[in-house]
């Protein structure tokens, strides 16, 4: 944590990611982020008071105070997406801390954050779907590594398993089962069915697998045995997307939203969906399968109980 904090603020900061840890359940890569973020805000706030502040100097931090720092992260190359991420982080901490020691943040959380255009992942078309995962068995001449790329991005299209979710996958799972039980953001469980066709896809690479798929291993592996990371499988699909003239779009999250985005298509239920995917919010939802207002309101006439 920064030399820049007192001893004071410092307590406070490990404070907040306790309770966001063990009152809130938030992943250790979120807390690890937030406590980068507010770290970076408090060493700012040093550098331009001229002194590490102390929990009385932050309660009384004024409005030209966050826009100083708000223009030096503009000015380091901090996207409006990225500041807008780490304002957030910085007001979560003054919240949580205002309302524990009952003092006045307003200042604070009336910030806002710059503007920006929300970019909507682009789903495959279902043909570009099937071709991409027939399309990965081209990249390389062994058969389990075939085996093993068709697996893979079966599961992602076919469950709308996040990457991180699909790679987490342990061995003791074989064969797949119908339903699988899986842990994805914040530690939020969720029930995805498997299709046969992930079925089929898992067990053949299973079977021609050469290393030990032994219980609570990982399930996917790479060349030499050790698990499977993101950036293979990213590279796979990049060179496959390139031989079948599939746009840049076409990525391993691509298929989780072609995933969600055909079976609203084919009439499924937003909140059906949203489970899923394992979204806490149904605007989440939304965004990622490109709901426009017309379709909304065909979902919401249909299925509200008033309607």
């Amino acid at each position: 944590m920064s030399t820049a904090l007192t001893p004071a603020v410092r307590d406070l900061l490990e404070d907040w990611l306790t309770h966001l840890r063990g009152v809130r359940g938030r992943a250790e890569a979120t807390l690890h982020a937030y406590g980068a973020d507010v770290s970076d805000f408090l060493a700012f706030q040093a550098a331009h008071l001229g002194h590490a502040p102390g929990p009385s100097a932050l309660r009384s931090l004024e409005t030209r105070d966050l826009r100083a720092w708000m223009a030096d992260q503009r000015a380091r190359g901090v996207g409006a997406r990225s500041l807008a991420r780490r304002l957030s982080a910085v007001k979560a901490f003054f919240k949580w801390w205002a309302e524990r020691d009952h003092f006045d943040a307003t200042t604070v959380l009336s910030m806002r954050a710059p503007k920006h255009t929300r970019r909507l992942p682009r789903p495959l078309t279902e043909s570009g779907a099937r071709e991409m995962i027939d399309g990965v068995a081209m990249q390389d001449e062994r058969d389990w590594v075939q085996a093993r790329d068709i697996a893979v991005v079966t599961l992602l299209y076919g469950c709308g398993l996040r990457i991180s979710e699909a790679l987490g996958l342990k061995s003791d799972l074989l064969p797949l089962p119908g339903v699988l039980r899986i842990t994805g953001k914040g530690g939020k469980e969720r029930e995805v069915p498997v299709l046969p066709a992930a079925q089929s896809a898992t067990a053949r690479y299973a079977r021609l697998c050469p290393h030990d798929l032994a219980p609570g291993t990982p399930l996917f592996r790479a060349i030499r045995g050790g698990p499977l990371g993101s950036r293979a499988v990213a590279r796979v699909m990049e060179a496959t997307r390139m031989q079948l003239g599939l746009p840049a779009t076409a990525t391993p999250h691509a298929m989780r939203h072609s995933f969600a985005t055909h079976l609203l298509d084919a009439g499924g239920d937003l909140r059906a969906i949203q489970e899923l995917l394992g979204h806490a919010s149904l605007s989440t939802t939304q965004a990622y399968t490109a709901v426009d207002t017309a379709r909304l309101m065909e979902v919401y006439n249909a299925a509200h109980p008033k309607a």
